[in-house]
This record gives structure tokens, sequence and C-alpha cells, in this order.
């Protein structure tokens, strides 16, 4: 259990490394006070321009991989490899630790960005098939509806579904999706709110049917 324990922490912590924060310290700026007030990388790009943007989603995306690819294999001083405990499964604990490290950071206030990102991270360390119904599932809402908080929460039934048909059989993974996937439905909830009441915004360059007027 100290393993796990101990492990779980370090991706927590890990998580809350924000790629906008860190890199809006160093430039001066808080996205946090700035567009949707969202430490993810949408906002970073709508607020900061591209290169910004891009930054903070390889940052928010890496440390999503290097959770899970690394940290539970890796022999820490004094810790070691407990022998009974299932790698699969702290495998996933680290992978959840790290996307709730994100919308929750430590560092910053525990004022975080959605999880996307890190998600993203996360699932393509963990399996990288499941990485392709999850990316065409969020292109395909996002241009028919231009909606990018949509986009992210349908993407995650995606992933459900990805996962009954490339891993049948794999409950930890199957749980650890369903748990994502309303984990990331909780973090959208402001974005739901202005969809219902038709506030929210619309990303109109790739949105299929704006108007051309």
């Amino acid at each position: 259990m100290l393993e796990l324990g101990v492990k779980i922490l370090i991706a927590y912590l890990l998580g809350a490394l924000l790629g906008s924060l860190i890199i809006g310290r160093i430039r001066g700026v808080d996205i946090r006070h700035m567009g949707s007030g969202n430490a993810g990388a949408t906002n970073a790009l709508r607020t900061q321009g591209k290169l910004f943007g891009l930054l903070v989603l390889i940052i928010d995306i890496a440390k999503g991989l290097f959770s899970v690819w690394w940290l539970p294999t890796v022999v820490l001083p004094q810790i070691g490899i407990d022998p009974q405990l299932p790698r699969e499964w702290l495998t996933l604990a680290c992978g959840f630790a790290v996307i709730v490290g994100h919308v929750y950071p430590v560092w910053f206030g525990f004022r975080g960005g959605k999880g996307a990102a890190t998600v993203v991270g996360v699932v393509a360390a963990i399996d990288l098939r499941l990485l392709v119904p999850l990316l065409l599932s969020w292109l395909l809402v996002l241009v028919l509806t231009g909606y990018v908080g949509l986009a992210t929460m349908l993407s995650g039934l995606a992933l459900i579904g990805a996962v009954y048909v490339l891993a049948p059989g794999d409950n930890p993974l199957l749980c650890f999706c369903v748990a994502v996937t309303l984990f990331v439905v909780y973090t959208h909830r402001s974005n739901i709110a202005r969809m219902r009441a038709g506030q929210e915004t619309r990303v109109r360059r790739l949105w299929l049917f704006r108007s051309r007027a």
C-alpha cells in the first residue's frame, strides 16, 4: 500500500504542474483572469496565441504520458516494488491522479484546467489504439456543433465504447474510462450551463454550420 500511496501522490503533484500557469508566470500573465477563466490549452490558445497554446498542450499531454509510462514501473528509494499490488490498477490509479492534479493543482490554489489534454496523454500511454476513437469523435462533434466542451465530453463516451470493442473483458480499464468520463463531465458543468443558456462560445472556424454571412 505504501507504493500505491506514494506513487498516486507523485502523479497528483505532476498533474498539478499546469503548463498554462507555468508559462504564464514566465510571461507575467495568469490566463485564469482572461477569456473563459480556465487554465487549459483551449483558453491559452484563445487568449495568448498559437505558440503559447501549443506549449501548454505539450506540457499537459506529456505529464499524462509520463505518469502512466514511467511512474508505475520505477523503483523508488525506500519504497521498492510491492509484489501484491497489481500493476494495471497502479497504472490506472496514477493516470487518474495526474488528471485530478491538473484540475485541482495544489501549487496554484486548486484552480486548474478541465483535464482534457492530460486525459489524452494518459489514454495514449495506456493503449494507443484508444486514442483514435477518442480524437476522431472529438473532432466530429466539434465540426458538427462548434462546441469544444461538448466534443470533449462526448469523446469520453466514445472512449468507453472503444474499450468494449478493443479491450473486451478488461474491467479495470473500463472502470477507469467510466470514472474519467464522469469526472470530465463534472469539470465541464459550467460549459453545460452556458450551452443550456445559449451563451457558450463556438469555434466558428471549425464549425461546419457557421453562418457564411
